[in-house]
């Protein structure tokens, strides 16, 4: 929140031209998996609409990316949690009949080649497969914690939910291993975990707290480590990159990681794209050279449809159609799509969601304590968040 008041969180929008759900997708559709359903539930229509304009695969062929709504099929409740959700969607299974079945989150932001992933599930002979992704040891209590069988480190020995005391990795002391959120799971027994889980009245109907242990306790489950995944056209630098966008500051940080003139999450990898919506909004324009009223924007990105018309720009991402007037400082700050800044306006250490329309010589990130008392979300780090269609006066 607020950014989640009016849409489901995969719909957020990000990195100025995509939504969240965009990197999920994209890096199945690049492992070359074309049939796939997104389970929706809660404030869905942004999620749906994006889904169905954006991601349109070849019938003739047979592959798709569709929306599956809660539809109540097998009883009166929605979903129950993320394991009630492909319990209540097994249709979908039944349907397609797959041998194997690829489960991804739908909120984060990395890029990964599943099809290696599920080359390593092959191999383990096991049910499940958890993707890993190697973490500080200070942040374990943040995840679900994967650790390694002692007899095969293929194997996962023990699953634990946000530990207070781990113990760090053999081979890097420093470090754990964080569950991505990421599994792969032979058909038949995704279908039987699930039904089982279903009948539990005890049971969260979550993966990661119900499904995974429940294989693990059976020694069934087997570990994918991110840091074996071999993305084609990655850096040294972004290699391996995850991020759980779960909070406001997290969501913030995450942008700052694609601005830098070496980004630690590279937009322009073209060899593993992120894939978005084709636009037919102008090229972005920069106008005005006189002193104090320069057009500029440095170390940002600049989305198609954007006007900086006379305004400074500096370590921001700025979304289509925004405009910004002569005068106008933005600092540090990541803009949505159509934010209308006024002259002299001021915005720095701050998040603007859609249509947001800031007064000249508004302030927006400069007095914590007058943020606050205009209604503004300000997080903990000190970073403003303003609502969807918000008018920002001065």
């Amino acid at each position: 929140m607020p950014l989640t008041a009016d849409r489901a969180k995969p719909a957020v929008p990000f990195g100025g031209i995509y939504r969240l759900i965009d990197f999920a997708l994209s890096n199945l559709v690049n492992s070359g998996y074309l049939k796939i359903v997104v389970l929706t539930q809660y404030k869905s229509h942004s999620l749906d609409k994006h889904i169905a304009q954006t991601w349109r695969m070849s019938q003739l062929l047979g592959n798709y990316v569709a929306p599956v709504p809660a539809q109540q099929r097998v009883g009166k409740s929605w979903y129950q949690g993320s394991a009630d959700a492909i319990y209540q969607s097994l249709n979908l299974i039944h349907d397609e009949k797959p041998d194997i079945v690829v489960v991804v989150g739908a909120d984060n932001i990395f890029r990964m080649d599943f099809s290696q992933m599920v080359d390593a599930h092959i191999e383990s002979g096991a049910s499940l497969t958890v993707a890993g992704i190697r973490q500080p040891i200070e942040l374990a209590d943040q995840f679900g914690i994967i650790a390694a069988d002692e007899k095969d480190p293929r194997r996962i020995g023990a699953f634990l939910e946000k530990p207070k005391n781990p113990v760090g990795l053999a081979d890097s002391p420093n470090e754990v291993l964080a569950s991505m959120g990421n599994y792969v799971m032979t058909a038949d027994a995704l279908v039987e975990a699930v039904t089982k889980d279903a009948a539990d009245p005890e049971s969260a109907h979550d993966m990661g707290g119900s499904i995974v242990p429940a294989f693990v306790n059976a020694g069934d489950a087997a570990l994918y480590d991110m840091f074996e995944n071999e993305v084609p056209g990655s850096t040294p630098r972004d290699r391996n990159y995850w991020r759980d966008v779960g909070t406001l500051d997290a969501f913030y940080e995450s942008h700052t990681d694609l601005i830098a003139t070496d980004p630690v999450f590279n937009l322009y990898n073209n060899e593993w794209p992120v894939f978005a919506g084709l636009s037919s909004l102008p090229p972005a324009k920069f106008v005005h050279a006189d002193e104090g009223r320069t057009g500029s924007a440095i170390r940002s990105i600049v989305s198609g449809g954007v006007v900086v018309s006379g305004a400074e720009v500096v370590g921001s991402v700025l979304s289509p159609g925004t405009v910004l007037h002569s005068y106008a400082k933005i600092t540090d700050s990541v803009i949505f799509d159509r934010v209308d800044v006024g002259r002299k306006a001021v915005i720095q250490n701050a998040i603007l969601d859609k249509d947001v329309r800031v007064d000249p010589g508004a302030t927006v990130g400069v007095d914590r304590e007058r943020d606050l008392a205009r209604g503004f979300t300000v997080t903990e780090s000190g970073i403003t968040v303003i609502p969807k269609g918000v008018h920002v006066q001065a």
